[in-house]
C-alpha cells in the first residue's frame, strides 16, 4: 500500500486564506477521485466548520488524538464530499500548546498517530494554526512538505522568514524529508496595482514553487465557511471555484497523481 502525501498549509500570519485553501484544495483533490484526509490542527477549527461539521457534537477531536490516548482513526469524520474526511479542532485545543511541553515526543506525536493509522488516503492536508508552537511544529513534523498561503496584499512576506527558518530547524532536527514544496497566492484582486506587485514579489522569491493558480477575492469565497461547504459543491461556476479546481489539478500533476491512482 503506498504512503499518503502528507502537506502542511503553514503561514503564521492569520487571515491569509490558509484554512480555506486547506478545504477547498481538499475538495477539489476528492472531486478527481482521491481519497483525502484534511487535520484541523487550529484551535479555531474554520477547516471542520467549514465541512459542516458541528464543533460542539464531536466525541472525540484532534486534541484527543495528541493529548489523550485516542487514535486517529477514532477522530475521523465524513463529510458531504465524497472521498473527502476531516479530524476536527475542538476549542480544547486552544490549551494544547501548554499541555504538550511536558509531554514525552511531543514534537511527533501528530507523526505517530498518522503513521499508525489503518484508514487508507492518497493526501492528507493538515491546516496549522496561525503560529509557530508546538502545533504547527507537530504538523512539520509529521508532513514530507509545506503549502505557504500568501495573500496579495500589504506586508504578504513579513514574517515569512521566520517560518522558513522553523522548517528549517524541523528539518535538521526532526524530520530530514521536509521542504516547502507551494506558494499559493491568495485574496488577488486583478484590478489594483498592489495585488499585482505582490504577486510578482512573491514568484520572484519563490521561482517554480508558486502555484499558476491564483485565487481571487471574492464575496463568495467569504460567505462559503457559512454554509458548510467547500466552493466546489456551494457555487462550482464561480471564480473561486474554478480557481480551487485549477489549483487541485496542479496539485496533482506536480504530485504526478492520476485519477486512476486512488
Amino acid at each position: 500500500m503506498s504512503q499518503p502525501i502528507v502537506v502542511a498549509l503553514a503561514n503564521q500570519k492569520g487571515g491569509v486564506g490558509k484554512s480555506t485553501t486547506a478545504i477547498n484544495l481538499a475538495a477539489s483533490l476528492a472531486f478527481q477521485d482521491q481519497r483525502v484526509l484534511l487535520i484541523d490542527l487550529d484551535p479555531q477549527g474554520n477547516a471542520s466548520s467549514g465541512l459542516g461539521i458541528d464543533r460542539s457534537g464531536i466525541d472525540i477531536s484532534i486534541y484527543d488524538v495528541l493529548l489523550k490516548e485516542s487514535t486517529l482513526d477514532e477522530a475521523i469524520e465524513p463529510t458531504s464530499v465524497r472521498n473527502l474526511f476531516v479530524v476536527p479542532a475542538t476549542i480544547d485545543l486552544a490549551g494544547a500548546e501548554i499541555e504538550l511541553v511536558s509531554l514525552f515526543s511531543r514534537e511527533t506525536r501528530l507523526r505517530n498517530a498518522i503513521e499508525a493509522t489503518d484508514a487508507r488516503f492518497d493526501v492528507i492536508l493538515i491546516d496549522c494554526p496561525p503560529s509557530l508552537g508546538l502545533l504547527t511544529v507537530n504538523a512539520l513534523t509529521a508532513a514530507q512538505e509545506v503549502v505557504i498561503p500568501i495573500q496579495c496584499e500589504y506586508y504578504a512576506l513579513e514574517g515569512l522568514s521566520q517560518l522558513l527558518r522553523n522548517v528549517d530547524l524541523v528539518t535538521s532536527n526532526l524530520n530530514p524529508k521536509l521542504k516547502v514544496s507551494g506558494v499559493v497566492l491568495t485574496m488577488y484582486d486583478g484590478r489594483t496595482t498592489l495585488s499585482k506587485d505582490v504577486a510578482q514579489q512573491v514568484r520572484d522569491y519563490f521561482g517554480d514553487l508558486t502555484y499558476d493558480a491564483v485565487i481571487p477575492r471574492s464575496v463568495r469565497i467569504s460567505e462559503a465557511p457559512s454554509y458548510g461547504e467547500p466552493m466546489e459543491t456551494l457555487d462550482p461556476m464561480s471564480r473561486g471555484a474554478i480557481a480551487y479546481r485549477h489549483l487541485g489539478k496542479e496539485f496533482m500533476i506536480r504530485h504526478d497523481l492520476s485519477e486512476e491512482d486512488s
